[in-house]
């Protein structure tokens, strides 16, 4: 049980550290749209970069990062990429963690129970026979089993929920990329 209960402790941390981490790494796109629009049309990089600086979220540093190098299309579009990649690898820290646990857990509750039904099946040989003294022995057993279904569930929870998380984060990180690269691109035309 002290595996189980860890990997259900391990889970739970896991979900409210990567809840806070997510709920800071959320950009106002409607904001970053009208600020590399307005960049687009004027050229004007100051405001563009002002906007970002008070901005939060993956989608902002990432513009933010790139702006700050300057250079080519090319260069700043690699540059997008680049920090896109360092942004998605912050986002996907634990996550691993958490389907190792889907998967462990369950393994660890039937672990346990085979054990403690090897050990009811004891006491019956001891107890020549006596059906009644393994019963205590074999619910006992079964409890291994819940609880490692319900850490396998818990972390099964927490990492769908953020699995989606991922996904629209790495969605507006790629819609900023190319708001940016649009506005670049009226830019120079």
């Amino acid at each position: 049980m002290g595996p189980i209960l860890l990997c259900s402790f391990l889970a739970a941390a896991i979900g409210a550290e990567r809840f806070l981490f997510y709920r800071g790494s959320r950009s106002r796109m409607e904001v970053l749209a009208d600020a590399a629009a307005g960049f687009g049309k004027t050229g004007d990089a100051a405001v563009l970069a002002a906007v970002l600086e008070e901005e939060d979220g993956c989608a902002a540093r990432v513009l933010r990062k790139a702006l700050a190098g300057g250079g080519s299309r090319t260069a700043q579009s690699l540059r997008l990429e680049y920090e896109a990649s360092r942004e998605l690898t912050a986002l996907r820290r634990y996550l691993p963690v958490l389907r190792a646990i889907v998967t462990l857990a369950p393994l660890l509750g039937l672990l346990g129970t085979v054990i403690g039904m090897i050990q009811s099946f004891r006491v019956l040989t001891a107890a020549a026979g006596q059906p009644a003294a393994v019963t205590g022995g074999v619910a006992e057993a079964l409890i291994c089993t819940a609880f490692g279904l319900f850490a396998a569930i818990l972390a099964l929870l927490i990492h769908s929920f953020f699995s989606q998380q991922l996904d629209e984060l790495t969605a507006q990180m790629e819609q900023a990329a190319n708001l940016y690269l649009a506005a670049l691109a009226e830019r120079e035309s």
